[in-house]
């Protein structure tokens, strides 16, 4: 009688220098996108023959890389709620911001670079919550009634992408980054600078805390 033998996990040695890998790209990668294979394996203290033995490639590496990081980004994202819709809009803003400023560069190639098709898969229920957002604050009058729901989530995804690409190519602080984003994203939706100021001002789930 034959019986078929539970798959193995993986040894713990192999577990550990695959996330190392992941962990040293993530590192390298922001600092050159265009790194090599070498320059990701020394820095996490393996040959490059090591890492065929956990991606055929380095595309390989990086799809899993970013794959990785946009489910972490949405599954963050996703406790993203509160009933007034400026604020939700906000929160999703500057909770994107919080999830990617430490790998804006990283960020900037899987959102605009070859695997971006991966990444708007999963970066869809994102996208929803945004338009769900916008389409309550249309109901509600306090969003421009002007430019569709679809249209407008599309250009407050464009603005907030901006600021991450200003952000990757320019100095800008962590809680200099966590109010653009907002204010960003209240001006796509209609508010004048003033006026998204004065709204962030107000509401305390939008103010910077330190140590964040």
């Amino acid at each position: 009688m034959t019986t078929t033998s539970p798959s193995r996990a993986p040894r713990r040695d192999a577990a550990e220098n695959r996330a190392a890998l992941l962990s040293a790209a993530k590192v390298v990668l922001n600092r050159d996108p265009s790194a090599p294979l070498e320059a990701i394996a020394a820095e996490a203290g393996l040959s490059r023959r090591s890492v065929y033995g956990h991606f055929a490639t380095r595309d390989d590496l990086l799809l899993e890389l970013v794959m990785s990081g946009t489910r972490r980004i949405a599954d963050a994202l996703a406790r993203v709620t509160h009933p007034d819709p400026l604020t939700r809009l906000a929160l999703i803003a500057t909770n994107l911001w919080r999830e990617v400023e430490s790998v804006r560069v990283m960020a900037v190639v899987a959102i605009r670079g070859p695997l971006a098709a991966h990444t708007a898969a999963a970066l869809d229920p994102i996208r929803m919550s945004v338009r769900e957002a916008i389409r309550d604050g249309q109901a509600g009058g306090t969003m421009r009634q002007d430019i569709s729901a679809e249209r407008l989530a599309r250009l407050v995804e464009h603005s907030a992408l901006g600021v991450l690409e200003e952000s990757a190519g320019h100095p800008l602080g962590v809680r200099e980054g966590h109010q653009l984003v907002m204010l960003m994203a209240l001006g796509a939706v209609g508010l004048g600078w003033h006026d998204a100021e004065r709204f962030i001002t107000g509401q305390p789930e939008l103010q910077w805390k330190d140590g964040e």
